[in-house]
């Protein structure tokens, strides 16, 4: 099967120019949706695991990698990332797609789920929180309290800031305050992650701290109990930015809802078990989600009309 990369850009509701890159040509489309602040490093196994069988979409939101920012920062909330993910979907004419969802990705799936459940197979949440995610990260709101405060510090100082942001973020240095924070060093390539840094350290501070906030502000606990397609959510035992109990809680408001705790796993589980996520999503592509398909084309042909020839409609 051709695994040749094809980008490209399209624009969306407002104009904001996004990019995205396709590989693949199986069924069902598998739509990766980054967390925050992220330009694909999550997807990199996966990518590698699954474009063979499967056609796998990637993609930049608004204001991260090759993607445009918006002209107005307050079209950065997760309905204008889900927005942008329609518009994605009908670019590239896909009408129903298995959607995974890294950490923010999570609430973008979520979000459109909600707007288009017509056009959804699945979903994959990994490493996600679906409401308010700094009123529980670390299981403290304390990042929710200190956002105003590091706001307010980045108006004020905006060079300082970005003059430690982008010269100390890509890093070792960098890299070692992520492992006394959060992940794993005994299962992260330094070469995996670093990519992550080198992004954030070149994004607008300004928009990244606005989409936080938006991000903070969303909450899709109203219609989780609304999800009808099969849902498998990966959980990190070791997550402290999306803890494992409110993954937890995700599943008991999803109905009929899986869920695959990764052991030791923090918040960048995708690059430390890719290969037990790749095996379990797999697993769950061909036994769940695909007869689920296929069963649903089998019920729709049948229940499509019989279209008449000349000589059985004059027929007695």
């Amino acid at each position: 099967m051709d695994t040749t990369l094809r980008e490209g850009f399209f624009h969306s509701f407002d104009g904001t120019r996004i990019y995205y890159n396709d590989a693949g040509s199986g069924l069902p489309p598998l739509v990766c949706c980054d967390g925050i602040a992220c330009d694909q490093y999550a997807w990199k196994y996966l990518h590698g695991w699954f474009t063979p069988h499967y056609r796998v979409v990637r993609w930049n939101y608004r204001g991260h990698g090759k993607s445009d920012a918006p002209a107005d920062f307050a079209r950065l909330q997760i309905g204008d990332l889900a927005e942008d993910l329609r518009l994605l979907l009908d670019e590239l004419r896909i009408d129903r797609a298995v959607l995974l969802g890294h950490s923010m990705g999570t609430q973008v799936i979520l979000e459109f789920h909600h707007r288009y459940p017509d056009r959804v197979a699945a979903l994959v949440p990994v490493c996600g929180c679906f409401e308010h995610p700094l009123r529980s990260s670390y299981n403290s709101d304390i990042l929710e309290r200190f956002l105003p405060v590091l706001s307010r510090a980045y108006e004020n100082h905006q060079r300082l800031f970005w003059q430690v942001w982008h010269n100390l973020l890509p890093t070792r240095w960098g890299f070692w305050v992520s492992v006394l924070l959060e992940i794993n060093h005994a299962l992260v390539k330094v070469d995996d992650f670093m990519p992550y840094l080198e992004h954030v350290a070149d994004m607008d501070i300004g928009l990244f701290l606005t989409m936080l906030r938006y991000a903070n502000e969303h909450s899709a606990r109203p219609y989780l109990k609304d999800i009808r397609v099969p849902t498998l959510i990966f959980a990190g035992d070791k997550d402290r930015l999306t803890p494992i109990s409110v993954q937890k809680r995700m599943h008991n408001l999803i109905p009929g809802s899986e869920l695959q705790i990764l052991p030791q796993g923090t918040h960048t589980s995708p690059i430390e078990h890719p290969d037990l996520i790749c095996l379990r999503l797999e697993k769950f592509l061909r036994e769940v989600v695909e007869p689920r398909l296929a069963a649903e084309r089998k019920a729709s042909r049948r229940r499509r009309p019989r279209v008449l020839g000349p000589a059985a409609e004059g027929a007695p």
